[in-house]
């Protein structure tokens, strides 16, 4: 699983995704689909997870016309992603009415605590917790202008971490699963 941080995103560091699976097919990966224009990618590949992602952040600027050096990538086995589901606070992603959750990945050994230090959850409509190489965030729909989530957006740290809502996050699972069930060609 690769996860792209900043690109596509409000018309910045565009990257379309049939570029993007020729691309990372280049740097060895196989099985390459893509979901949603933002950054998240299925992959089958050898390539050790860091040497992958630092390819990729190398290839991604030299590719396509980049905006900024906010680009990073995120390799993600199978194993970790589901662990990130499995590990999830009690109850968090449940409620999609009432809550909107996000997995916040930690990306090149940002530690827990200086990423933890940059949240400031506003009582009654913020939440979150930490969890290995994931922050859980999640906020009050309906007090959704009220939360304080945008606040991370100017610190260092944040340019570090790639958001994914739950929803996203568990449809990357799913379709992870779905290939591993399909019969082998």
């Amino acid at each position: 699983m690769v996860l792209i941080r900043g690109i596509n995103v409000g018309g910045k560091n565009p990257v379309p995704m049939a570029g993007l699976r020729a691309c990372l097919e280049e740097l060895g990966c196989t099985s390459v689909s893509t979901y949603i224009a933002s950054g998240n990618a299925i992959v089958d590949s050898a390539v050790p997870v860091k040497k992958l992602a630092a390819a990729l952040e190398e290839e991604l600027p030299r590719r396509f016309a980049l905006h900024d050096e906010l680009v990073k990538v995120l390799v993600l086995t199978s194993k970790k992603l589901h662990s990130v589901i499995a590990d999830r606070p009690a109850g968090f992603g449940d409620q999609p009415d009432k809550y909107h959750s996000d997995a916040v990945f930690l990306m090149g050994g940002l530690a827990m605590a200086e990423a933890m230090s940059v949240f400031d959850p506003r009582e009654g409509v913020d939440a979150v917790w930490p969890g290995n190489g994931v922050i859980y965030s999640q906020r009050l729909s309906a007090e959704r202008t009220r939360s304080r989530l945008s606040k991370i957006v100017g610190t260092s740290p944040y340019k570090s971490m790639t958001i994914r809502s739950w929803q996203t996050t568990t449809k990357l699972a799913a379709l992870l699963d779905a290939r591993s069930e399909s019969p082998a060609p």
